[in-house]
């Protein structure tokens, strides 16, 4: 959509975007802004999902709410985001038994700005698709999950993939591979690891 051709596309490994949307906030119940840069310092997620009222999506969100806990244990933001307005974001969690106690600020991105900046809008239908950004504290994106509309997607390995992200922060040079998890062997690439990975998980 040539209107937004101002705005950076997410990429990964690069600054995020930046947005300052409207969102409802389902615990106090009521709008609030919310910019990026305010954001500074902290873990985000940034978990779209393309619209209030649909199938998919309300299971998702209570996956991602069962997991508040653990979200909060690791110093995670999580905001929940799609191109609807802020206030089918409210009807939506009074009406749907799944959004009954929904912890997370609901990003209105209803110009469709944000969700075109990150790649994921179908500007067709004006819905975004189901986008996870993983944004570290200096606003670098650091992982990026996009998955088919009727797929949901998983907390746990978010939630992974978050443990694993600030372990490798903290331990400069080190590297997790497939299906690490905290106390799990960690890799330190180099020339003396070539050809001999197997060998040095096995130690």
């Amino acid at each position: 959509m040539e209107e937004f051709a101002q705005y950076a596309i997410a990429k990964i490994d690069e600054k995020a975007p930046h947005f300052h949307l409207p969102a409802y906030n389902p615990l106090s119940d009521a709008e609030e802004s919310i910019d990026l840069d305010d954001l500074k310092g902290k873990w985000i997620v940034l978990f779209f999902y393309p619209a209030d009222f649909t199938f998919v999506c309300p299971t998702e969100l209570k996956d991602m709410a069962k997991a508040k806990s653990q979200f909060d244990d690791l110093g995670v933001e999580v905001l929940a985001a799609s191109t609807d307005t802020v206030f089918s974001h409210k009807a939506w969690t009074k009406h749907e038994k799944l959004m009954e106690g929904f912890p997370y600020k609901m990003l209105a991105d209803h110009n469709l700005a944000t969700a075109d900046a990150y790649n994921i809008l179908d500007e067709k239908t004006g819905i975004a698709g189901r986008g996870t950004f993983i944004i570290d504290p200096e606003g670098i994106i650091r992982g990026i999950e996009v998955t088919s509309g009727p797929l949901g997607r998983n907390s746990e390995e978010l939630l992974r993939k978050i443990e694993a992200l600030q372990y490798m922060g903290a331990n400069p040079g080190t590297a997790c591979p497939a299906r690490w998890v905290p106390g799990n062997k960690t890799l330190t690439p180099g020339m003396d690891l070539v050809g001999k990975v197997g060998d040095e998980l096995e130690k």
